[in-house]
């Protein structure tokens, strides 16, 4: 699966690093990819776009998909 999300609150490197952890930690071996400008997070991994939506959400922050 490849999603893009938008997570409007995202604003630095630490929220850089905390969603990828969290993405990480529900789907090891995913690749995260971020743009602070556009507030976008493109996420390949296994799995469904839904659950790293609410693996996004669960870290604290909000999200919706692009």
């Amino acid at each position: 699966m490849k999603a893009e999300f938008i997570v409007s609150d995202m604003t630095c490197n630490h929220c850089v690093q905390t969603i990828t952890r969290a993405v990480q930690a529900h789907s090891p071996g995913a690749e995260v990819r971020a743009d602070l400008g556009t507030h976008r997070v493109t996420v390949e991994a296994a799995g469904d776009a839904a659950a790293v939506e609410a693996v996004i959400r669960e870290a604290g922050y909000e999200v919706r998909a692009a």
